[in-house]
């Protein structure tokens, strides 16, 4: 998924907590529109000012359940990533995906699609004609120093679920209750769904040296001493050896992502994640250079698929030259 915005806020990154008690931090999300007047809305919890990072986590957009009928649907031509991997999971519906290493692939709900930037890649992201509802998450990994120019790439696993507690748990990352995704991680990662039946409470074994957020996709949950609804994200800082749910009388469904805290400094801005103003405002114009069909500068992002018609163009770089905060 591309970040739509015309005017996106150029941040500075870091793993430094945003509160350093012990119990949970509620984060709200705001709605950003998916393109066009008819868009599809998603809701972003990260990145935000109180909290940029979960370990490698940097960005986490939650949308639906949408009547595309109503919405258009999910409609992203073709867009740029340097510096991440992105994570499409869905709850329903199905998205079509298309990138410049010649991948194509349909995203569904119960089953992870992880594309790796790296060096460069674009790709195109488009809800199928077998889509009535459509409902999931696209969150982003920040590669670290070492990794963020390795080879771009495109992978598919479908976890098996299975009971624990009397919760139903996906594990589409990491490892969680002794279970393991055979998928590879550039950073120590934990990335898992739960289904919780209505007032059930589930505790969970976590690696002490990770922090954690729970993003609330359905019901209500409380978590390390906080309440949260659907849509809302619960931080908690690293030191825990277990994550406690309690789920609402509806039951609940959330995401799981954890990280051991990624200790480094980055710049996000649109589908970047680099370490300095200049390498954003470069892939910008490299990006510009590829749209344009030509010259040295427009090899970084591959060949474009026949099947597009139109990609996306940069928005307008900053104004101003970018500042650390924190």
């Amino acid at each position: 998924m591309s970040n739509l915005e015309t005017a996106p806020e150029e941040l500075v990154c870091s793993a430094t907590p945003a509160d350093d008690a012990p119990s949970g931090v509620v984060l709200d999300s705001r709605e950003v529109p998916l393109g066009g007047p008819r868009a599809m809305r998603v809701r972003r919890t990260l990145p935000q000012r109180a909290r940029s990072l979960i370990g490698a986590w940097c960005f986490v957009d939650h949308y639906g359940p949408e009547d595309v009928s109503a919405t258009g649907g999910m409609r992203v031509p073709g867009h740029p990533h340097v510096g991440l991997r992105t994570v499409s999971w869905l709850f329903s519906g199905e998205i079509e995906h298309r990138d410049t290493t010649g991948a194509h692939a349909f995203v569904r709900p119960g089953e992870l699609n992880l594309m790796t930037a790296g060096s460069g890649i674009a790709h195109s992201e488009y809800s199928t004609s077998r889509t009535g509802v459509l409902h999931g998450v696209q969150l982003w990994l920040a590669l670290p120093e070492d990794h963020r120019f390795t080879a771009p790439g495109f992978e598919h696993y479908a976890p098996s679920a299975f009971e624990h507690a009397g919760a139903r748990v996906l594990v589409f990352l990491g490892e969680l209750c002794g279970v393991s995704s055979p998928v590879r991680t550039f950073s120590p990662l934990l990335g898992a769904e739960l289904t919780l039946p209505a007032g059930r409470t589930l505790r969970l074994d976590v690696d002490p040296t990770f922090e954690h957020g729970v993003l609330v996709d359905t019901g209500a949950v409380t978590t390390a001493g906080v309440d949260a609804t659907a849509g809302q994200l619960v931080y908690r800082a690293p030191g825990a050896r277990e994550v406690s749910l309690r789920a609402g009388d509806e039951g609940a469904r959330v995401l799981l992502l954890g990280g051991r805290p990624l200790e480094e400094r980055i710049v996000m801005w649109w589908n970047f994640v680099g370490r300095t103003h200049e390498e954003i405002l470069a892939w910008r114009e490299q990006w510009h250079a590829a749209r344009a069909g030509g010259g040295a500068d427009s090899t970084r992002f591959g060949a474009f698929p026949v099947q597009w018609q139109e990609t996306l163009p940069a928005p307008e770089p900053p104004a101003a030259r970018l500042k650390p905060r924190g």
